[in-house]
């Protein structure tokens, strides 16, 4: 199979990059492109004002509409697109999603996974592998955390691993943010085991792509 991955930032990507090979075998491809972030959904999903702007959301209707007529009547590609819940409802968020789904002809075979609340929370699904990552992490902070909460995530994270904690970290730039938690992530995730992680947003992940193969 060939498993095309939508994601919103590079963080992800390399996410992604790592954890995917952990859960499928080598005769099957994958292939992940990031974006410059999440954005939003077109209320015009056939002539999004915004579809030039390379923001996940913005471009998942034109993108979505192209993977259908390249991978028409053939079940061995797939879609998957990963993108965090952040604020907003996941209920009213999913139907959004399927609604730029169900909107192309023909329609790609698709799946959507979201990180509830933010992408890590499939890092700290993982505890014992910040720990072998970042061995002088705070063990009180991630030991309050609950697994896929609303609780500002990767604040938390912060809050644990990084020097200063979150609120320095939060006073820089949006880049020198981004920067970091790319660092957490490819730090974090060559540790992780995928058969235990204790996200259920990333045990939904995996099990997608399980059942799909």
């Amino acid at each position: 199979m060939h498993f095309e991955r939508l994601v919103e930032d590079q963080s992800g990507k390399k996410v992604l990059d790592i954890l995917i090979p952990k859960i499928i075998s080598k005769q099957h491809k994958f292939k992940v492109r990031p974006y410059q972030g999440i954005g939003h959904i077109p209320k015009n999903l056939t002539n999004p004002a915004n579809a030039n702007t390379n923001l996940l959301l913005n471009q998942l209707p034109m993108q979505l509409r192209a993977y259908g007529k390249s991978y028409a009547n053939d079940p061995t590609k797939v879609v998957i697109v990963v993108c965090d819940l952040d604020n907003n409802c996941l209920k009213t968020f999913r139907q959004e999603l399927f609604r730029v789904l169900n909107a192309c002809n023909p329609r790609p075979e698709t799946r959507f996974c979201i990180a509830i609340e933010e992408g890590e929370a499939w890092l700290l699904g993982d505890i014992l592998a910040i720990k072998a990552a970042y061995p002088k992490a705070k063990d009180n902070i991630l030991n309050s955390y609950q697994n896929d909460s609303i609780c500002g995530t990767w604040e938390l994270l912060a809050d644990a691993i990084f020097a200063g904690s979150s609120n320095a970290l939060s006073k820089r730039p949006w880049y020198v943010i981004g920067r970091e938690k790319s660092a957490w992530a490819q730090k974090i995730t060559p540790y992780m085991n995928v058969n235990k992680n204790s996200s259920p947003s990333f045990c939904y992940f995996r099990d997608k792509i399980r059942e799909l193969i």
